[in-house]
């Protein structure tokens, strides 16, 4: 809703053809590619009801390191089709501030990660299945909280430099929870 408190009704525009709004399928859609790589590398998964701690899910994997047994991490989730956003080192993605400093808080007991998933423009679909399998054009782009963690001023937004080496795959997230599970002594 917008500040001044009116509804503004939706345009075709905001619609998918199914008649959901663009940004809630967005918002399965990042859900859903997440559950996908980590289900496939034996990770699960832990809901949220809210966003209200800056983040959408806890991914959790049940391996036991040197440090920890069953490691996890808190994930926010970000989705856009703007390929422009997708520089030669980095994805940007600019953040507001109330959920910027959410995501970064120094006390976090579960580590935080923020992933930006990028999905094809239209008129490539989402997902593409036939006999031969499941093929997105999507790629998921990520970073943890603690390098994202910026002391200085912040105005309305922050802007976030995302690694294009930290693509989210099933080999990287293993990595995380490796990173997580085998530090000693609560350290991330």
């Amino acid at each position: 809703m917008p500040e001044d408190g009116t509804e503004k009704e939706m345009g075709e525009e905001d619609l998918a053809e199914g008649q959901v709004p663009i940004t809630a399928l967005q918002e399965h859609f990042s859900v859903s590619f997440t559950r996908m790589v980590a289900y496939a590398v034996g990770c699960s998964i832990k809901p949220h009801e809210t966003d209200y701690e800056g983040v959408d899910i806890t991914i959790v994997s049940s391996a036991e390191y040197r440090g920890y047994y069953g490691p996890q991490f808190e994930l926010q989730l970000k989705c856009t089709y703007q390929e422009s956003l997708l520089k030669d080192d980095s994805m940007t993605w600019k953040m507001k501030a109330k959920p910027f400093r959410k995501l970064t808080r120094q006390k976090r007991y579960i580590p935080a990660y923020l992933g930006v998933l990028l999905i094809p423009r239209d008129p490539e679909p989402w997902v593409r299945a036939n006999e031969y399998g499941l093929f997105t054009g999507s790629r998921m782009f990520w970073e943890s909280a603690e390098n994202l963690r910026h002391d200085g001023p912040i105005g309305d937004h922050h802007t976030v430099h995302l690694p294009r080496r930290n693509l989210f795959t099933g080999e990287q997230l293993l990595g995380i929870m490796k990173s997580i599970g085998d530090t000693e002594g609560g350290l991330r």
